[in-house]
């Protein structure tokens, strides 16, 4: 990710600025089922640069998705995730696909989104599916969002729902996992996460960390003094 180096920063300026003009370019040659974000990953709460479409709803600098923050996780590791469908609060069936993009050194610090509505295709296919006595797989929700807030409260959410338990009925190892999920989705790598992950889960800013610390410890990721939330946006 992005390391403050004048040279480099100037380089990933140069090639946001040379895909603004084709996220407009994209989305007009598929049309309104289309929307194309442009993402600079160095300020994860206002990462979005340039946006063409209105299907999540996102304006220019606005916030990544918990797809932009699982990447931010992965670092320099990352790679494109491409055909992949998501579903936003309002039922749209998106086909996705996310290109990061990498300075001269092989850094990752942005990526290029687009997304297609296939809602209508979906729906064909259940109907198909319905009439030859098959089940349609249920696509998870994805929260798209201008607030970086709502996105982080949203993955706490979603992963107390999957355990179907609260945060005082979850034992210590299940509490450790959650932090350790939380932190592999990159929830921990925006600004005051660590405030709004102990707010969500009614417990102190101490505990948070103390859990987030053990559960690093336990997966051989390298401990700090403050939670990498803390030390500004990447």
């Amino acid at each position: 990710m992005a390391d403050g180096n004048p040279a480099l920063d100037a380089e990933r300026d140069a090639i946001v600025g040379a895909l603004v003009p084709l996220v407009g370019g994209i989305a007009a040659t598929f049309g309104p089922v289309c929307e194309v974000v442009l993402h600079d990953y160095r300020d994860p709460e206002k990462s979005v640069v340039a946006v063409a479409g209105a299907l999540t709803g996102r304006s220019a600098g606005g916030a990544m998705s918990e797809i932009g923050l699982r990447m931010l996780a992965r670092g320099d590791e990352a790679a494109d995730e491409l055909n992949y469908l998501t579903r936003t609060k309002g039922g749209q069936q998106l086909k996705s696909s996310t290109m990061v993009l990498r300075d001269s050194t092989g850094a990752v610090f942005g990526a290029l989104c687009v997304n297609v509505d296939v809602t209508a295709v979906q729906q064909a296919q259940a109907l198909l599916a319905g009439i030859g006595g098959a089940g349609a797989a249920e696509t998870p929700t994805t929260t798209f969002g201008n607030d970086i807030d709502s996105v982080v409260e949203a993955i706490v959410d979603a992963h107390q729902l999957r355990r179907g338990r609260t945060w005082v009925q979850l034992d210590r190892a299940q509490r450790l996992e959650l932090f350790r999920g939380l932190d592999e989705h990159g929830v921990f790598a925006v600004r005051r996460a660590i405030e709004q992950v102990a707010a969500r889960l009614g417990i102190s800013r101490a505990s948070a960390y103390s859990y987030l610390s053990q559960a690093r410890a336990a997966t051989g990721t390298p401990a700090t003094s403050e939670p990498a939330s803390d030390g500004g946006a990447a």
